[in-house]
């Protein structure tokens, strides 16, 4: 038996269920969720200060009680933050914890790394101080952006309200300059159903960020990925190649 835990934003309403449903039928893992509270993203004090490492830390701590084999924090705070944050968080995670741990914005790292994606396209519904920051984060890792749209919205409750169709026309937009790979970068804003879809459509890489967070922790624990059916091209990448954080780090679970 293989366990997963995921530090969720207490007003995301996409990640359990979708979560849940990629994993049904697969036999012999399990998730487990902590949250804590994250209600707006913006770039003032007060919502940069929801992701201090201290609640993200006590979550960590109440899901090692049920012994994972890795940790996940499962938001893109990382984005617009930058990845020394997520970096520190997750060596932090293991030295509390002994799991090893990964975060959804270094998940897209090395998702990016693992398709051999050397630019990529971005949709989000994020304000537009935060999507110009994730563009620098991801730009210092050496990954351009070539197109993007986002909603400005501060959300967080209410990303989850925008549809299908909101979501694959900003897909559909974004693919006309012909990316590597196509970047649904938010846990709550829902792409999980339609980005295999859009995948197999427009023929390029569609990666949603609830997505690539249990692939990348089905990774970190020694499981192959490709056990979780029709969620496109990176399900069936054994991030051999990739950006592994904490890979090698021993967890403290009994599988």
């Amino acid at each position: 038996m293989a366990r997963i835990g995921f530090i969720t934003p207490s007003s995301n309403t996409v990640l359990e269920p979708e979560t849940y449903r990629m994993l049904a039928g697969v036999d012999g893992v399990t998730v487990h969720f902590a949250r804590f509270q994250v209600l707006k993203i913006a770039t003032d004090d007060d919502a940069l200060n929801q992701f201090d490492l201290a609640p993200q830390l006590a979550a960590a701590e109440s899901l090692a009680d049920c012994r994972p084999d890795v940790i996940a924090w499962c938001g893109t705070s990382g984005g617009w933050m930058g990845l020394e944050r997520d970096r520190a968080l997750c060596a932090a995670i293991t030295e509390r914890t002994g799991c090893p741990a990964t975060t959804s914005t270094l998940a897209q790292i090395a998702a990016f790394r693992e398709l051999g994606a050397h630019n990529y396209a971005l949709v989000t519904p994020y304000l537009s101080t935060i999507q110009s920051r994730i563009v620098e984060t991801f730009g210092d890792e050496g990954f351009a952006c070539v197109a993007e749209e986002h909603l400005e919205d501060p959300g967080n409750f209410s990303f989850s309200t925008y549809g299908p169709d909101v979501i694959s026309a900003m897909v559909r937009r974004v693919a006309e300059k012909a990316p590597d790979a196509i970047s649904i970068f938010c846990t709550n804003f829902d792409g999980v159903r339609i980005a295999p879809l859009l995948e197999r459509e427009l023929g390029i890489p569609v990666i949603d960020s609830t997505a690539l967070t249990l692939w990348h922790s089905l990774v970190l624990a020694g499981l192959d990925p490709a056990i979780v059916g029709n969620q496109g091209v990176l399900f069936q990448k054994s991030g051999a190649g990739s950006d592994r954080p904490t890979a090698g780090v021993a967890s403290s679970s009994s599988s």
